[in-house]
């Protein structure tokens, strides 16, 4: 790939497909796959342009893969996301583990966490976002071994704050729910538009104000 490779893929590639590990041939396919669909979408993608960037023949990925969607799936699910589980929830440890005083002081370890994450797997996120919404298989293995797990923490963490009188007597999922879509919108934002050289974007102010939305929204 063109860049240093993301955290994710070199654990991906490691890992191998199933039991073998990885050849040559097929490290360079996989890398150049990730690299074509976070660009372009899988849709938009081709095996002979996946073929070409990994310097192998089209029929090459043929005899490894049969089909660009198993291309992807062995990419994505079940070999991605059973190495994403541990792997996301390695990253999330550090701030779910720490005892916080507040609430607020927990939101912002959890936005400086997941801001580095997004930084350090962009095409991950690239990948994840596009692709989840028109393929059920990976919405299902998604919400099975990612979501659930980071939910069972999150649940405790919140549980805590709720029984100090901290946060409004709203059902955890609710809590996660709106946390989590006033977080992202602040993240995504950043990532896509206030990093773009002349973006009117003052990042202190909107994480204040992304804060401060969610604490007096979420106020006994």
């Amino acid at each position: 790939m063109s860049e240093a490779i993301e955290p994710w893929i070199e654990e991906l590639l490691q890992a191998g497909l199933g039991r073998d590990k990885m050849t040559d041939k097929q490290r360079r396919i996989v890398e150049s796959a990730i690299e074509v669909f976070a660009e372009k979408g899988y849709a938009a993608s081709s095996t002979s342009e996946i073929a070409q960037r990994a310097g192998v023949a089209e029929g090459t990925i043929f005899r490894h893969f049969k089909t660009k969607k198993e291309l992807l799936l062995s990419i994505v699910t079940p070999t991605m996301l059973k190495m994403i589980a541990p792997f996301l929830l390695r990253e999330f440890r550090d701030v779910l583990t720490q005892d916080y005083d507040s609430y607020e002081q927990f939101l912002r370890a959890m936005i400086e966490n997941r801001l580095l994450f997004l930084q350090k797997n962009k095409s991950l996120i690239k990948i994840v976002v596009q692709e989840l919404p028109f393929h059920p298989e990976l919405q299902e293995q998604f919400v099975q071994v990612v979501l659930v797990k980071v939910k069972e923490r999150l649940e405790i963490v919140i549980g805590k704050f709720k029984a100090e009188g901290q946060l409004a007597d709203l059902p955890v999922m609710t809590i996660i729910r709106l946390s989590a879509s006033a977080i992202m919108g602040y993240v995504l934002t950043r990532t896509l538009y206030g990093t773009r050289e002349g973006a009117d974007w003052d990042d202190e102010r909107e994480l204040e104000a992304t804060i401060g939305f969610i604490m007096k929204g979420l106020a006994p």
